[in-house]
């Protein structure tokens, strides 16, 4: 420190983490004050982001840059590592799906699953070793400051991949349960033209005169190899008579067109569905 100011050195072994940064650094810092305080300097396996002078003021919008280059760039890059390295997930577009999911757990769009805090928890402990790093004048590695000081946030890191690889695995299954049901469906004739599904309190089918399909009447029109062949998944009061009708067209009516049964639905029937509320139901219910 010299008269109340600051002088550091950051190490990178990666040019592209060096400038990934120094872009973070430019959003923070007007472009004068960057040219006075900021040289890059490269070396044979290293390039080197020195600080010539750091104010308290500039220290902190240093701390807000390296924060926001953690989740902006390298969140995700560490997030690949360690499906990569951990759980051998190598192939890209599976990784980018795992992604996705952890992404969407993160931002509590899983209406299965708790919102699971991201990196935001880790945020003033970050800042904090990093303006400690900076104060004691000296040059420091960013591979060895991620390693020995974000220990927590890699802990993190695994925790959240392995809540997403457990997602994607379900996913994985529902979709060849839904492959499956397509393949039972494909060529199948059709019972009904015209099938009308009133998704309330219960599932209740109605024919093309609108008269109620007694649970009765359905139960003799499921295929039994349906049971037999899917009997976890496959239920008997929604899923198997629909299959066994394989109606043309299914007119589903419902208030939560994104619940499981509902998309469930939609996704083996496809372009045979046609949603509606339930007050566009045409029978009058005393």
């Amino acid at each position: 420190m010299q008269g109340g100011i600051w002088l550091a050195e950051i190490i990178f072994q990666k040019n592209t983490d060096a400038l990934k940064f120094l872009r973070h650094l430019e959003t923070q810092l007007e472009k004068a004050v960057i040219e006075k305080i900021i040289f890059l300097k490269e070396e044979k396996e290293s390039i080197k982001i020195i600080f010539s002078s750091l104010s308290g003021e500039a220290t902190d919008k240093v701390k807000q840059a390296f924060w926001n280059f953690i989740t902006d760039v390298k969140w995700d890059e560490w997030f690949r590592e360690v499906l990569s390295d951990t759980y051998y997930f190598r192939d890209p577009s599976e990784q980018q799906q795992i992604v996705e999911i952890m992404q969407s757990i993160m931002e509590g769009n899983r209406q299965d699953l708790a919102a699971f805090p991201g990196p935001q928890e880790f945020e003033a402990a970050i800042k904090e070793s990093l303006g400690q790093m900076l104060k004691q004048t000296k040059s420091f590695s960013f591979d060895s400051f991620s390693k020995f000081r974000l220990r927590a946030l890699f802990e993190k890191l695994e925790d959240i991949a392995a809540m997403s690889i457990d997602e994607y695995k379900l996913e994985q299954e529902y979709q060849m349960f839904i492959e499956s049901l397509r393949a039972f469906l494909h060529g199948r004739p059709a019972k009904l033209a015209r099938l009308h599904v009133y998704a309330g309190d219960a599932i209740t089918f109605y024919d093309e005169k609108l008269v109620e399909v007694k649970r009765s009447e359905l139960a003799k029109l499921i295929d039994r190899k349906l049971l037999i062949n899917h009997p976890v998944y496959v239920d008997s009061y929604s899923i198997a008579p629909l299959l066994s009708i394989s109606p043309a067209s299914i007119h589903l009516y419902t208030k939560h067109p994104d619940d499981p049964l509902i998309r469930t639905i939609k996704n083996i029937f496809e372009e045979r569905v046609k949603l509606y509320h339930t007050e566009a139901f045409p029978v009058q219910f005393s």
